[in-house]
């Protein structure tokens, strides 16, 4: 009787910018769209005028605290939560030349900063809550004026600086640092298997990182007296909400078995491109996954379906 046949290793081709760059783009062409309209969303809610809620004298006794300059400026924020992020995924490629990594990665960091800045800005001009140092922004000399009748505020500082007043909840420095960074954390948490129940706590170090970077940004705003302590604490989890849906719309769970590569890696892998490559089947695709088989862009375990091997089972199962 003849030995039964050996599992044939058949090579994937390695996903390299070069070779499935642009195929990968194509088929997520709709999803650049998106962002591109998300970020024309964000640049609108920008420009309109937030709602201006009412602000009567007595209010005015907690809006009091001075004006500060940021200590995290406004062009830090892309960087920290948006650039920072985007060089270390890319360092990563360089190390691991996975393309469908690259790409699914680098999609869903901007997929959960933009919609977090469109919340976040929505929020903004439907609240209108005026910021702690409303007062300055308002009468700007010092000398207060209110209606005699209403009790309401009558601002007759500059328009720009009274309309920013207006965008205290939640805060936008936050959401989007914790939009960013909590990505960043899912991304390293998948890669470096920090779930993987060695108990190597540098790892966890090593997660935790991005967000306490997220935390500090979020404390200065309390610090600058820019937002109240409720803006940062529903911006922070605000942003790392989406982050977290955003991740898995695209990875699976650092603590699973194949939490190291997108989904679309594991498509790959199991539908290789191609006439000559043997399809696997589908209990041989299971068991692949179940047995963590799939580590990298090396090769996948399946058995011939030629019809030779075909007749000669036939034939023991007629004897």
């Amino acid at each position: 009787m003849p030995a039964p046949a050996a599992p044939i290793r058949l090579g994937v081709p390695t996903p390299y910018i070069t070779s499935h760059g642009s195929k990968v783009a194509r088929l997520h062409m709709y999803d650049w769209i998106v962002l591109v309209l998300l970020a024309v969303l964000d640049g609108v809610l920008n420009i309109i005028e937030p709602f201006h809620r009412f602000v009567g004298s007595e209010m005015m006794t907690d809006l009091r605290y001075p004006m500060k300059d940021n200590t995290v400026p406004f062009w830090a924020v892309p960087i920290i939560g948006i650039i920072g992020p985007m060089l270390i995924i890319t360092a990563i490629y360089f190390k691991r030349r996975n393309v469908y990594d690259l790409h699914h990665a680098i999609l869903g960091l901007l997929f959960s900063v933009l919609i977090t800045a469109v919340l976040t800005d929505a929020i903004k001009d439907g609240v209108g809550r005026p910021r702690p140092d409303f007062f300055w922004r308002c009468f700007p000399d010092g000398k207060p004026d209110y209606n005699n009748f209403t009790t309401g505020a009558i601002c007759h500082g500059k328009a720009s600086v009274i309309k920013e007043g207006h965008k205290s909840f939640p805060s936008g420095h936050t959401s989007w640092s914790f939009a960013g960074l909590g990505f960043l954390s899912w991304y390293l948490a998948g890669k470096i298997k920090v779930f993987d129940r060695k108990g190597h706590v540098a790892k966890l170090c090593i997660v935790l990182s991005p967000l306490l970077l997220a935390a500090l940004v979020a404390v200065s705003r309390v610090d600058d007296y820019w937002h109240h302590w409720q803006d940062v604490c529903t911006g922070g989890l605000l942003g790392l909400t989406v982050a977290s849906i955003c991740y898995l719309q695209f990875f699976p769970l650092p603590s699973d078995e194949n939490g190291l590569w997108p989904h679309a890696y594991f498509r790959h892998i199991l539908e290789p491109e191609g006439e000559n490559q043997v399809q696997p089947t589908s209990m041989s695709r299971r068991n692949s996954i179940h047995n963590g088989s799939f580590h990298g862009p090396d090769a996948v375990e399946m058995r011939s379906t030629s019809q030779a091997l075909d007749s000669m089972e036939a034939g023991r199962r007629q004897q």
